[in-house]
């Protein structure tokens, strides 16, 4: 199972930025899918998180309103939109896999697979 995340950078505060994160090795359709990050000397926390067919998505409150989880999966690949960021969120950003939540989807050791993480730094 690999999950290859991608799109990461230095953008301005303010700016957007679209993270991608591409998996293979399992049925990227039965599988749930979430964001989480790590900034530096902090515990990974939870961003976003997207059901099988997309239809329900969850957030954190810092970043609602302002990102977007999406997938699809004709290409095995789950999106987050980031727009309006700043600093705060500069982070390494990890996309993860789980067949089920057992604890709720904001918790990281729900879930089984993770990618190796894309750094996104805000700074002007």
């Amino acid at each position: 199972v690999q999950l290859q995340a991608s799109g990461g950078g230095l953008v301005q505060p303010g700016g957007s930025l679209r993270l991608s994160c591409e998996v293979s090795g399992l049925t990227f359709s039965r599988y749930k899918m979430g964001w989480f990050r790590q900034a530096p000397g902090k515990e990974r926390e939870f961003v976003a998180h997207i059901t099988q067919n997309g239809g329900t998505t969850y957030y954190s409150d810092s970043v609602k309103g302002r990102f977007i989880i999406s997938r699809d999966n004709g290409k095995n690949t789950v999106y987050l939109q980031m727009n309006s960021l700043g600093p705060e969120d500069t982070a390494v950003y990890y996309c993860a896999s789980t067949l089920t939540v057992t604890s709720g989807v904001r918790i990281p050791s729900n879930y089984r697979n993770w990618g190796q993480g894309t750094l996104v730094t805000v700074s002007s």
